[in-house]
């Protein structure tokens, strides 16, 4: 279908906890497509729905070449102790912090067959689960900084170009 703009910090969509998806239709077909089409380019290991300004509980993927996407995730497990991690996020451009996140992680949801997919590891893609299901519980990986972090990356925020 096509790549969608990102939505910036301060967008108030990216602060909604969305709503599951309850009917697999052709606007859910779409909103697949456009997902992995945005999530496919350079540098983008996930792009959850209100990113792209849907509040739907849905995002892809592309971790290591493996691109894919899940419908109403879950999620159901991490292990380990939260390590400091190095992160980003497509719509807080140009900023990067350690996060604290779990060394692995499990998702559950389902295909746009209702089929359930199961996606666990550890690394990229525990990072990447944990980033993305924030996004659908209106939480960008700011609020999860420690508070001195958080500050300056707010002061970050207010003085980039593009808020």
């Amino acid at each position: 279908m096509s790549v969608r703009e990102i939505r910036l910090y301060g967008d108030p969509v990216l602060r909604t906890v969305c709503a599951p998806i309850e009917e697999i239709d052709d606007g859910v077909r779409a909103l697949v497509d456009d997902l992995v089409d945005t999530v496919e380019l350079p540098g983008r290991a996930g792009v959850a729905a209100p990113q792209i300004g849907v509040a739907v509980r849905a995002f892809s993927y592309n971790i290591d070449g493996d691109i894919g996407y899940v419908l109403n995730p879950v999620l159901t497990e991490v292990r380990g102790e939260p390590q400091p991690t190095g992160e980003g996020c497509l719509s807080v451009p140009g900023l990067w912090h350690d996060t604290p996140r779990y060394p692995w992680a499990r998702v559950e949801g389902i295909d746009l067959d209702g089929t359930a997919v199961v996606l666990e590891g550890e690394g990229l893609l525990a990072q990447a689960l944990q980033h993305e299901t924030d996004h659908l519980d209106g939480m960008v990986y700011l609020g999860r900084l420690d508070p001195e972090t958080r500050k300056l990356a707010m002061r970050q925020v207010r003085e980039s170009s593009w808020f």
